[in-house]
């Protein structure tokens, strides 16, 4: 079912250097193409790490944001013709030997988006998510769905595939260069009628693992609910918003 797809690997990086190999080494190498590093101008050794793992590395010139590294990152794949682009986080939160299943569904036609969902299962808590992280991704994630109409476990996982189609199509710079990208990205999904699949993803939580702090959740929570609204008002007509207008 993959062969022929072109499979490309996208790690938005920050200071990952303690659990950049231990990610890459759980990748499924046969049945990706490429691994594409974009580093948001880390401090610690990073870009050393990947590249003695031979790995493809971009370097932003300044820290540009989580939204920004995402952008570069899908810029980087479809200029390297990636039918299939899978977001995998380089701190071992998530389990690469996931991306087989999430690319094939991508394959096989049925999503253009695919979730590693940490809801999905029951294991978020037993992974080590904080409650209060727990708590809030699901009243989040009900205000979402009343709000969007859908039935999504939770939309804050950062292990996601993408097809080609979504990427080259979606108007993603429009989108915040914040942690709200991340949310914006599904809406805009939503919005324009591509279908979203989930598959389970037991994560793992160390001190290693990237987290945002307790005001920056916050925000990027009020950014949530702010999508949501904006989606509401754009689909009836209030209002329009530039991350809703395609290329």
């Amino acid at each position: 079912m993959l062969e022929g797809k072109k499979i490309i690997v996208v790690m938005p990086a920050f200071n990952a250097e303690k659990t950049l190999q231990k990610t890459y080494n759980d990748i499924p190498k046969s049945i990706v193409d490429e691994i594409l590093v974009i580093d948001d101008h880390s401090t610690d050794k990073t870009v050393e790490v990947a590249k003695k793992l031979g790995l493809s590395v971009y370097i932003h010139d300044k820290n540009k944001g989580y939204g920004a590294n995402q952008k570069t990152c899908y810029q980087e794949a479809l200029k390297r013709n990636a039918d299939i682009v899978v977001m995998l986080h380089p701190d071992y939160q998530y389990p690469p030997k996931l991306i087989t299943s999430m690319a094939g569904l991508i394959a096989s036609g049925m999503f253009d988006v695919v979730l590693g969902s940490r809801i999905l299962g029951g294991t978020a808590l037993k992974g080590g998510m904080p409650l209060y992280k727990y708590i809030a991704n699901r009243i989040l994630t009900f205000i979402e769905n009343l709000l969007l109409g859908q039935k999504i476990s939770e939309y804050h996982t950062g292990y996601r595939a993408f097809s080609k189609e979504i990427l080259l199509t979606l108007p993603l710079s429009n989108n915040s260069d914040d942690f709200v990208f991340d949310n914006q990205i599904l809406v805009q999904t939503i919005y324009f009628g591509y279908k979203i699949g989930e598959i389970t993803a037991p994560s793992k939580y160390t001190k290693e693992s990237s987290s945002i702090g307790f005001k920056k959740s916050v925000k990027y929570g009020f950014g949530v609910i702010l999508t949501a609204i904006k989606f509401s008002l754009q689909k009836t007509k209030l209002a329009n918003f530039s991350i809703f207008i395609k290329k």
